[in-house]
């Protein structure tokens, strides 16, 4: 099909600048229209596009140039070179025969691989995953497919493992035994040979590794590589999530010696090569029960009425030398990972709760981002490097709170001057077009054996925000600096991009059910209407599950050497600068950042990407961990509940049942469809629901139920729940 006759119309048009006085003319071709079209889809092999969210990304709005981008895409189709999946909705055409991807494993031993080489998820049955398991990378064949049907595969190489040790529970037999594992994605029991137990005992809980696993045996052969200890025990507990998600939870002898050579003492000839604000006030606002304190502000009231704040991080680089085991150890881990009950730090204690700590009263070495501030804390000056400091006092933020909420306290001048400077930068940044995402957190009470007594939850206050919003500022301006001033050179960013229009859309469609609505859900225009549905549902019963569905519809943020701003905290430019403790990323911005100042040439791009590739992978290894270990303490403080009633928000809708969470401490259990007895009920996927065929009755996301607690599975991390009877 030729291109119709009102491309020639277009190729006349004349985009000019907002002045246009003096500008040469541009003139756009239907050709390079179509080279636009073309770039975009191959972006994005998976996704579907139709007319107008090409016309969108184009910032087409004439009725005769979106309808030329349709003709376009047609005649694209029709040649071969992309591919109409439904009417008006066009993709990249999928290459046929092989593709790559990752496995998602199901219990029942089949799975699905998830591929950007083709949109929908490729099945295969458990005879044809040839000994893959989940999250492995593998190589599949694409097998016919039937008219109507989903594609379907055989994996024909395993690419790469994504793990070979699984936690479980061992169960000896006479000759052998076998670890049962505790991943519910791992639908094979490990055959471990009885001499590969290395002390293991029945019923312990243990991590096995694979050794060997040929495609004619069923299940894979393992030996025991180290016993965690008693199931049901706290301590076993923690180390095996830390296990599960292959994070280690002590460290070797030989680092723990290389920190041990570690001088912890500040020579003169170091403190004359830095900028000394040990006279300037300066304090730490953390949590109360915080061991390592990696930043600090300072003030100081200039000459001219302005403020001059300091930004000051504990100089870890300085101490953690390139090569050292301390820094390879740091560089594997990635980052601190934050249990229940503990901090597994990222560095050995002597650094993280002694030698960089900004303890107070100390001389302490510390990298610092300085800025002069008039009143409305707009930044008249910036300083960036090494400095030394001794900060006045450590302070709780509760603390500073009650300071800030009361208006009097130890320091409360300078505290209330911070308070004001951070409120003012806020309010700009929210009015940029920031997020106000504020999840609350849940924390348990526990006795001295780990046992939850309690559960509360914690909310940011005006005290968290006034550090968060200088720790935003520095790294923002880091980052400004390096991507902004210093173009061309490598630097790590902490980027953000722009979330899925059709995942907006759904959540848009959900809220509704609440009585909500995103004014617009167009991502240009999505963070004012969603700060303002989250500033509504503040202390409201669906708070929780809003903002958690929220959040999932928002992209994942990473780190990369490539920037693409930070679209949740609306900045074109943004890194990790302010917690080198416990985030390698910083103490890589720290080191290119000094031999930038210092005149450096720029790094090596693809070594920092593997960098960034790699803290990106553990940062979502660490939360993972952190989420398992509250799953954990929320279904042990269930476990003495079986019988009793509570009142509920149903969280997740699936066809084998209804996920509820409980409203007074959001522990989610599930309800099986099974336990539905009174219908035969039709899981509706469009429409987030469970649907009675007989009787009509509808459960839907987000309704309001009371529900008995019917088993507390601590193996699996599990609640059961059925529906209240109804009280006679």
């Amino acid at each position: 099909m030729k291109l119709l006759v009102h491309f020639a119309t277009f190729a006349k048009t004349e985009f000019m600048s907002r002045k246009g006085r003096g500008k040469k003319k541009a003139v756009i071709t239907p050709e390079s229209v179509k080279e636009q079209v073309l770039a975009i889809i191959s972006k994005s092999p998976a996704q579907g596009f139709n007319y107008k969210q090409i016309s969108k990304r184009l910032n087409i709005n004439d009725p005769s140039e979106r309808k030329m981008v349709s003709d376009i895409l047609r005649e694209l189709s029709e040649s071969g070179t992309i591919e109409e999946i439904n009417k008006g909705k066009y993709r990249a055409k999928v290459r046929r025969g092989y593709i790559t991807g990752t496995v998602d494993m199901t219990r029942m031993g089949y799975g699905f691989v998830k591929s950007e080489d083709i949109e929908e998820d490729v099945f295969v049955a458990a005879r044809n995953l040839r000994t893959a398991l989940h999250g492995d990378k593998v190589k599949v064949l694409l097998l016919p497919r039937r008219k109507g049907s989903r594609p379907e595969g055989e994996v024909v190489e395993i690419i790469e493992r994504w793990r070979n040790t699984f936690v479980g529970t061992v169960e000896i037999m006479p000759n052998f035994a076998f670890l049962i594992p505790d991943n519910r994605n791992m639908p094979f029991d490990l055959f471990i040979p009885s001499s590969k137990l290395n002390g293991a005992r029945q019923g312990q809980k243990a991590v096995a590794k694979i050794t060997d696993w040929n495609t004619g045996s069923k299940n894979p052969v393992a030996e025991i590589v180290e016993v965690l200890g008693e199931p049901g025990l706290h301590e076993t507990e923690m180390h095996a999530i830390l296990a599960e998600f292959e994070l280690p939870y002590r460290f070797t002898e030989e680092v723990e010696k290389d920190a041990e050579t570690i001088r912890s003492g500040i020579t003169t000839d170091e403190i004359k090569t830095r900028r000394d604000f040990r006279q300037v006030f300066t304090l730490t606002i953390d949590p109360a029960d915080a061991k390592d304190f990696d930043d600090a502000l300072s003030l100081k009231k200039l000459d001219n009425g302005n403020w001059e704040v300091g930004v000051h991080i504990a100089d870890v680089t300085y101490y953690v030398k390139q090569g050292s085991l301390t820094e390879e150890e740091a560089k594997q881990r990635a980052t601190s990972v934050y249990l229940v009950d503990r901090v597994v730090p990222m560095l050995p204690e002597r650094l993280s709760n002694n030698i960089c700590s900004l303890n107070p009263s100390e001389d302490k070495l510390t990298y610092s981002a300085v800025f002069e501030l008039n009143e409305k804390s707009e930044i008249l000056n910036e300083w960036y490097g090494r400095t030394i400091i001794n900060s006045n006092r450590r302070f709780s933020y509760e603390e500073v709170q009650e300071i800030i909420d009361k208006g009097e306290g130890e320091l409360r001048d300078e505290i209330l001057v911070l308070h004001k400077l951070a409120q003012n930068l806020r309010t700009r940044r929210y009015a940029g077009g920031a997020f106000s995402f504020e999840k609350v957190e849940v924390q348990f009470d526990l006795d001295d054996e780990g046992r939850p007594l309690g559960i509360k939850f914690r909310q940011m206050g005006t005290a968290n925000q006034l550090i968060e919003e200088f720790m935003i500022l520095a790294n923002l301006k880091v980052a400004e600096l390096v991507g902004k001033k210093m173009k061309g050179k490598t630097f790590v960013y902490r980027v953000h991009d722009k979330p899925d229009p059709e995942k907006i859309s759904d959540f848009s469609h959900f809220i509704t059910r609440f009585g909500y609505k995103l004014i617009d859900d167009d991502v240009t225009s999505l963070p004012k209407s969603m700060n303002k549905l989250l500033g509504s549902i503040a202390g409201k019963k669906e708070q929780n599950i809003i903002e958690t569905l929220a959040l999932r519809a928002m992209a994942k943020a990473v780190y990369s050497t490539d920037n693409i701003g930070h679209y949740g905290l609306a900045l074109k430019y943004y890194t990790h600068f302010t917690s080198p403790i416990r985030r390698y990323p910083d103490m890589m911005v720290h080191r290119l950042l000094t031999s930038y100042l210092d005149g450096g040439k720029p790094e090596e791009k693809g070594k920092f990407e593997k960098l960034c590739e790699h803290s990106s992978k553990m940062e979502r290894l660490a939360t993972e961990a952190e989420r398992a270990s509250i799953k954990y303490k929320q279904v042990e403080f269930m476990s003495d509940k079986t019988g009793k009633e509570f009142e509920g928000i149903i969280s997740g809708v699936t066809e084998w049942g209804l996920y509820v969470e409980i409203i007074e401490n959001q522990c989610e259990g599930m309800i099986n469809v099974r336990e539905l007895d009174d219908d035969y009920y039709e899981y509706d996927e469009e429409n987030y629901c469970l649907r009675g065929r007989s009787g009509g009755k509808v459960y839907t996301l987000g309704d309001k139920i009371t529900i008995e607690v019917v088993k507390a599975d601590l193996q699996k991390k599990q609640l059961d729940y059925r529906l209240a009877r109804p009280r006679q």
